[in-house]
């Protein structure tokens, strides 16, 4: 999908995660790769350690940094408002601004969470954010700050329902874990959104760095999910299926559907969550996978017990 050539020396923060795995194979192969996890730089420090982290941004001289750590825990946010900001907004000005002064092309992983979700069509890059949590917030901080710095090149790719086949929480890392585990299951069907697999999150990504690398006007929000709708007990639904036809044990007889009043949590999930890719569509001419396919591809990445 991404033609022409990557910049060549990119900088993966959070590079555990799992969009971060998922970059490093994808891009491992055709540039230098530099992976850092939170002991060489860690958000909830950045802005008093900023001396030391922009004296090693200045020798590795990167042509990409890509933020893919955060606070990612939704519910404890509620409960640690100043630590999820410090990390997803806070210390992305800080990340800009460094950036910025070094002359690489920043990218930023952002989230569905910046919407309220109340609507019934598509979000799109220009739709007004209204997030409902901590969470939410933070992140939409995050992004306000990279564009207020004004960075040359800078890309802040909103995504939703991120899974992956890496040992890190995921839906489809508990579902396949809990079918195994239990005989019957509970599982919310009225929130709606499009399941990502993290690999096609990482493609779309090297192909975004190559278009803004050849032309910086491109630089900016773009949304990017698989393609197709589904709730959460659809998509539960779909990884049992494909996790039976691959050939796992699962204990599991019964998948109840229940509501999201039944299933409280401390923070407020947005009910519509899908994300109109249009703009990514048309900056790389291509059309995302359906979340399904990309479910297919992942559950045979999943090693089994």
């Amino acid at each position: 999908m991404a033609h022409g050539t990557l910049p060549q020396r990119i900088l993966i923060l959070g590079c555990w995660g799992q969009v971060g795995r998922a970059l490093q194979l994808v891009l491992g192969p055709r540039a230098t790769v530099i992976p850092w996890d939170k002991s060489q730089c860690d958000l909830t420090h950045l802005p008093l350690e900023l001396d030391r982290f922009a004296q090693a941004i200045q020798t590795l001289k990167p042509d990409v940094i890509i933020n893919g750590a955060a606070y990612t825990a939704v519910d404890r946010a509620e409960e640690e408002p100043e630590l999820a900001q410090q990390i997803n907004g806070t210390a992305l000005q800080s990340l800009a601004q460094l950036a910025h002064r070094c002359g690489a092309t920043l990218v930023h992983i952002s989230t569905d969470y910046v919407f309220n979700g109340f609507g019934h069509r598509p979000y799109g890059e220009t739709d007004a954010p209204d997030p409902l949590g901590i969470y939410g917030r933070s992140k939409l901080a995050g992004e306000k700050a990279i564009v207020a710095e004004g960075c040359d090149r800078y890309l802040i790719l909103r995504t939703a329902w991120v899974y992956s086949e890496y040992d890190r929480p995921n839906f489809l890392k508990t579902m396949v874990r809990l079918g195994q585990e239990r005989e019957v299951l509970q599982v919310v069907a009225d929130q709606v959104g499009s399941p990502t697999w993290a690999r096609d999150i990482a493609e779309v990504i090297a192909a975004l760095m190559v278009r803004i690398h050849q032309d910086p006007s491109l630089s900016g929000i773009y949304h990017y999910s698989n393609s197709g709708v589904a709730s959460w007990y659809d998509f539960a639904v779909a990884i049992f299926e494909e996790a039976i036809a691959a050939g796992w044990s699962l204990k599991l007889k019964q998948l109840i559907p229940i509501a999201t009043e039944d299933y409280p949590t401390p923070a407020q999930r947005p009910a519509y969550s899908v994300l109109n890719c249009h703009k990514v569509r048309q900056v790389l001419q291509f059309t995302p996978p359906h979340w399904h396919q990309s479910l297919r591809q992942a559950i045979t990445q999943l090693p089994k017990p």
